[in-house]
């Protein structure tokens, strides 16, 4: 692919940014191997929590978030959803009602036809029994997530959400107004591995769930990454990306402000410019540096600019497409004159924001679609967040004699063939009898 670049901008000197050979090689940031010792740590609460049930749940509970798990009563979201502000309680609202409604329009439904021999032949499809949804404590708050998990699955159909979320000494109202509107019927306030292990075997009070999503810190993911398996999840996702591919008219207040708004979230996150023209990048270089200057995460922006910035010049945008598949980012944003134009050449994204007024933070709040996407890469095979998440499928099959009678000797002849005589017992007893 390098040899499609024609220049790469080097922010370096200026606003941090700089040209990354991990972009090079298809990918936003550098693979960063496991921390072992957050993987053994997390294996051993987990078989204790296994073995031990809710006594081990407790245990951790007081050690780390110096409380035991408890289970909030309905009275306490109520109670949440009323202090908060009117204009927030319209905004959570809102985004729940879009949310809802893109995932009603995504719905899968049983269905059930004719086969060509004659049989009926068919699809069940049932939402999940119970769905596990875990919400980061500490110093960031995310209703926004709450909605993101929780509406989806309820659309599924799923019968019962557990939210589960560190029992700091204040919870986050506006956390807890969000599993209120999302219909959570379940908060119970416990957090770190131990919640992960709980939800995958059952401790006491705490149910066994089918399924876990939602964020958490490095203990969390790694706790879902090993619990895979007795339970399902939602993905172990990694910082936050952004790309943006931007042509000459672009305006680069719009450009700037978009990487910006991914390069607060982490220390770790990525942003990502390609673009066809020189003077854009310059364009954008000045404005990263003038934003950058009155926002209020400006150390962690320009930390994550300065390790996993960088913005690349092609030669032409449908090199810019090209190399974007290859990173396969969590957002693309497409700001060019006819992003449409560009839209089918897309292969690999989580989410594709087109035109200038669709910034990633529409994604991320009120638009409707998931913002729980696929990290580092993974967009290449991962999937969205969204009902299809919470739903199972069962295949149906019902055929009678008339139906089966013309295709009993392909049947017998294909389990002979593979030296299996009970499977082609079955099929003879019926047509012999």
């Amino acid at each position: 692919m390098r040899r499609n670049w024609r220049e790469t901008y080097d922010f370096h000197h200026q606003s941090g940014w700089h040209f990354r050979g991990a972009a090079a090689g298809g990918h936003a940031r550098p693979r960063r191997t496991e921390n072992a010792d957050i993987e053994l740590a997390v294996s051993a609460v987990i078989q204790n929590v296994k073995e031990n049930g809710l006594s081990a749940v407790r245990d951790y509970s007081r050690q780390f978030d110096h409380r035991e798990p408890y289970e909030l009563t309905r009275a306490q979201l109520e109670e949440a959803y009323r202090s908060c502000p009117a204009e927030l309680i319209a905004a959570l609202e809102h985004a729940a009602a879009n949310i809802r409604d893109y995932n009603e329009k995504l719905l899968s439904r049983t269905m059930e036809w004719t086969s060509p021999d004659g049989g009926r032949v068919g699809r069940i499809v049932r939402g999940l029994s119970r769905v596990g949804i875990y919400v980061p404590g500490g110093t960031a708050a995310y209703p926004s997530s709450v909605l993101m998990n929780a509406v989806p699955a309820k659309v599924a159909g799923v019968e019962e959400i557990v939210m589960v979320t560190p029992p700091t000494e204040n919870l986050n109202a506006a956390v807890l107004a969000a599993a209120r509107i999302a219909g959570v019927d379940r908060c119970i306030a416990v957090g770190g591995a131990q919640a992960v292990a709980a939800l995958t075997y059952g401790a006491g009070f705490i149910p066994r769930v089918d399924k876990l999503v939602g964020p958490g810190n490095a203990y969390v993911a790694a706790a879902k990454r090993l619990a895979y398996g007795s339970l399902d999840i939602d993905m172990v996702a990694g910082p936050s990306e952004v790309l943006v591919i931007a042509d000459r008219p672009a305006d680069p207040k719009y450009v700037a402000a978009d990487l910006l708004s991914q390069a607060e979230h982490d220390r770790l996150a990525s942003a990502v410019l390609l673009t066809d023209s020189w003077e854009l990048a310059q364009a954008v270089d000045r404005e990263v540096v003038r934003q950058t200057g009155y926002l209020e995460r400006s150390e962690i922006m320009e930390e994550s600019l300065r390790d996993f910035g960088c913005a690349i010049v092609c030669d032409s945008l449908e090199r810019c497409v090209e190399l974007a598949n290859e990173i396969a980012p969590e957002h693309l944003e497409i700001m060019t004159e006819e992003p449409r134009a560009l839209l089918p050449l897309v292969k690999n994204a989580g989410a594709v924001f087109l035109g200038a007024y669709t910034p990633e933070p529409l994604g991320d709040y009120l638009a409707g679609p998931d913002h729980v996407l696929p990290t580092s890469g993974t967009a290449r095979f991962f999937s969205p967040l969204s009902v299809d998440s919470f739903l199972k499928t069962m295949s149906v099959l019902e055929f009678d004699r008339a139906a089966l009678a013309p295709i009993a000797g392909e049947i017998i002849t294909l389990a002979e063939t593979e030296h299996l005589t009970a499977h082609a017992n079955s099929i003879r007893v019926r047509m012999d009898g």
